[in-house]
């Protein structure tokens, strides 16, 4: 684990974007190719707007996303697809780009994602943590233990919250009750995972995501488990990390 604390967010963005650069060019060197699964919400914002200074040949790389609302329509302004093709895509003419789409057939839609992305091993993965420390829509208690790669779950109120709170929906109630996700065992098989995580409200899901044991009462508290995980932090959500621990 390697944890990176910048004074805000637009650093942080820059701090990760480079390390994912590097990462992903890397990778293209190599292999010829690069897998990438992105992450989405407001706490994304200046990693994206960073990333795109670089010099990367997207050509070569193939996207994957983490997670969708059932039944929300591209149009709507919280939909993740909308978000990736607003702000990704546009600067980043990958070769495949295997969205999660929670409309219509979703069991067969779910099996088409699961064959694409188990084609070859995942080489970066850009995974937010959310006010209840959830990873993409995997909220407490979170599973462990399902070889599934992508499943359908219930949404719990504090990410409901969170959702209202950006700007998403106008209320609670707007809020789709389920999503489709990519799962805990799939995003822990990539082999490089970085988290930006800015902004005073993720202080407490950072402050027990690394003091807490690992449990799936704090789904991001796994990520300590991983060979290769880079958090990357703002002097606000850093602050409830105690110092002497």
């Amino acid at each position: 684990m390697q944890v990176h604390t910048s004074q805000t967010a637009e650093e942080l963005g820059v701090a990760a974007a480079a390390k994912a650069a590097e990462v992903l060019n890397d990778r293209i060197a190599k292999q010829g190719r690069a897998r990438i699964v992105l992450s989405t919400g407001a706490s994304q914002f200046t990693f994206f707007q960073a990333l795109e200074k670089h010099a990367i040949d997207w050509s070569k790389v193939d996207m994957f996303h983490l997670d969708e609302y059932v039944d929300l329509p591209e149009s709507h302004i919280a939909s993740f697809r909308k978000y990736l093709k607003e702000r990704f895509i546009s600067f980043a003419p990958v070769a495949n780009a295997y969205f999660v789409d929670g409309e219509g057939d979703v069991r067969s839609k779910i099996a088409a994602l699961t064959a694409e992305i188990r084609k070859a091993p995942v080489d970066l993965a850009l995974i937010g943590i959310g006010e209840n420390a959830h990873i993409a829509f995997n909220d407490p208690p979170a599973d462990f233990d399902t070889d599934e790669a992508y499943r359908v779950v219930d949404l719990d109120d504090a990410c409901k919250t969170q959702q209202v709170r950006e700007g998403w929906f106008a209320s609670l109630d707007e809020v789709p009750k389920q999503a489709i996700t990519m799962t805990v065992s799939q995003i822990m098989s990539s082999a490089v995972i970085i988290s930006c995580v800015p902004h005073a409200v993720k202080a407490n899901a950072i402050r027990n995501t690394l003091q807490e044991g690992v449990s799936n009462k704090i789904p991001a508290s796994i990520l300590k488990t991983h060979a290769e995980w880079w958090l990357f932090l703002d002097e606000a959500s850093a602050s409830g990390i105690d110092s002497a621990s």
